[in-house]
């Protein structure tokens, strides 16, 4: 591989390496995420017949 190609290649990995900490660093840091995180439930219809009889 030639030297252009080397610098190429440098740069690809380091911009990756460097995205990927970035992005850990956030998850890790943020304080707060865990309420703003949405998600939902899969309930059946049986499961929520069974809830509501209790």
């Amino acid at each position: 591989m030639n030297t252009g190609g080397w610098i190429i290649m440098l740069l690809s990995v380091g911009t990756v390496s460097v995205l990927f900490t970035w992005c850990i660093y956030k998850v890790m840091t943020t304080p707060g995420e865990t309420e703003h995180l949405h998600g939902f439930e899969i309930e059946t219809p049986d499961e929520k017949e069974a809830r509501e009889s209790d």
